[in-house]
């Protein structure tokens, strides 16, 4: 077993791709002789010289629409966006183009794409660096948006998305790169399902991303006051795994929904109108939701800490909907 971050294990991940198909290249903004802006691609020019590893110029909806064209050549592109805010100066290029040409064209052409992103705040970069936007992804059709929040994830959920015929968005957490497991080898990722990281009888706290660690620290402080709790940690956002979420709440009655984006229009909205659609009568008392407030990220550390989910607020909510007091 070898301890890894997050951010080598991407690293690998993309390595590993680059050695096993000469179709796959990497590009976006400073990826090569900067080593990208969270040092994941550090040492790749190096090794695949830079035919394979591509400095872009600051431009995302240039070089994420040559990509797509790449990938429609043939080739087996990995787009980085710096941030999922610069992601909306390419938004013309997923949507309405990587997302809709194989629909447009009656199958005849496919956009083998990945776009990966960071995503989240928590590092006081400011409004324009620190949301949380794959919600947006995750309604439109024609794409697969994953969010790795596990150091296993963030290795193995690279050559899936590469080997899906389709464009796949990998959403990474900023917070998350520096985050370490152990591993060992390589591993096979499902980039279907989600995964049950915790089991419990009382409450369901469903989440993704860089939620997860503070939704696994939230169940563990309810434990030692007696509630119990199923951890569900979503993966992937397009498709939601309906039948993983439902079957959870079938066994403990109770949800609580944890999401970094914000409330009005959120993926924690969808999977409630979800549960409402099909789960109704399992359910025991109200759905409740912990979201980022309706506001810009702030760059203060105090009022960021305060817009974003925390520890003590999925533990309130989940004391809430278990009828306890706070």
């Amino acid at each position: 077993m070898t301890q890894i971050s997050y951010r080598d294990a991407i690293r690998g991940a993309i390595r590993d791709a680059m050695q096993a198909d000469p179709r796959v290249f990497l590009m976006g903004e400073d990826v090569g002789h900067y080593g990208g802006c969270y040092a994941v691609s550090k040492g790749l020019l190096e090794e695949f010289g830079p035919d394979r590893i591509r400095d872009t110029p600051l431009s995302e909806s240039a070089f994420t629409g040559a990509g797509i064209g790449a990938a429609m050549g043939g080739m087996r592109p990995i787009v980085e966006i710096m941030t999922c805010n610069f992601s909306l100066l390419a938004l013309d290029q997923i949507m309405n183009n990587a997302a809709t040409i194989r629909h447009m064209s009656g199958g005849q052409f496919n956009v083998p794409i990945v776009i990966r992103m960071a995503t989240g705040g928590g590092r006081q970069l400011g409004a324009q660096h620190s949301h949380s936007l794959e919600g947006w992804y995750a309604h439109i059709p024609g794409i697969r948006v994953l969010a790795p929040a596990t150091v296993e994830d963030a290795a193995g959920m690279l050559a899936p998305a590469l080997a899906d015929p389709d464009p796949v968005l990998i959403f990474e957490n900023a917070l998350l790169y520096n985050e370490a497991a152990a591993m060992n080898g390589s591993v096979d990722i499902d980039i279907d399902h989600a995964a049950l990281r915790r089991e419990g009888s009382d409450i369901s706290l469903i989440t993704y991303g860089g939620s997860l660690g503070k939704t696994l620290a939230a169940a563990e402080e309810l434990y030692v006051s007696g509630i119990s709790s199923d951890v569900l940690d979503l993966r992937v956002l397009r498709p939601l795994d309906e039948d993983a979420i439902l079957a959870t709440v079938a066994k403990t009655r109770r949800a609580v929904i944890v999401d970094e984006g914000w409330r009005t229009g959120s993926i924690s909205a969808e999977i409630m109108a979800r549960l409402v659609e099909r789960g109704f009568w399992n359910l025991d008392a109200p759905i409740a939701r912990v979201c980022s407030e309706e506001v810009p990220i702030p760059y203060a550390r105090h009022l960021e800490e305060a817009a974003l989910p925390s520890i003590s607020a999925i533990v309130a909510a989940a004391r809430s909907v278990m009828g306890r007091s706070a």
